[in-house]
C-alpha cells in the first residue's frame, strides 16, 4: 500500500508540473499574465461593437463576425491582421503594445474602431 500511495503522489505532482508549466506559470514567468483578460468584439451590422476597446498587453481580444458577410480586423499601419472572419466564424489575437490605435475592416473600410492600451 506504501508503493501505491508513493506512486499516486508522485504521479500527481508531475501533471501539477505540468499544468503550472502550461499556464506559462514557471521558470521565472511574470505574476502578471495571470490577471489577463479576454475581451470579445462583436461585427454586426457593418459595425465594431465596442468602437472602442481599453486593453492590457498579454490579454485577448476575439473579433466575432454575426454579420452577413466576410470582415477582418486590420491595424490602420498593417501592422496587425486578423485575416478574414466569415460569417459566423471567431478570430483571436493577444494583445502587445504595438496594436494600439485605429483599425478597420480591409473590405470595408468605413468599418472603424480603436484599441486604447494604457502606457503603450
Amino acid at each position: 500500500m506504501f508503493v501505491t500511495r508513493r506512486y499516486l503522489f508522485s504521479t500527481a505532482a508531475a501533471g501539477l508540473t505540468a499544468a503550472v508549466a502550461s499556464l506559462g506559470l514557471a521558470n521565472g514567468s511574470s505574476a502578471e499574465n495571470t490577471s489577463a483578460k479576454t475581451h470579445v468584439i462583436d461585427i454586426a451590422r457593418f459595425s465594431f461593437s465596442p468602437q472602442t476597446l481599453d486593453v492590457r498587453e498579454g490579454d485577448m481580444i476575439t473579433w466575432r463576425n454575426s454579420d452577413i458577410t466576410p470582415h477582418t480586423a486590420t491595424a490602420t499601419d498593417k501592422s496587425w491582421d486578423t485575416g478574414m472572419i466569415k460569417k459566423g466564424e471567431s478570430k483571436s489575437l493577444t494583445v502587445t503594445s504595438k496594436m494600439a490605435g485605429e483599425y478597420y475592416c480591409r473590405y470595408h473600410p468605413a468599418m472603424t474602431a480603436k484599441l486604447s492600451i494604457p502606457n503603450a
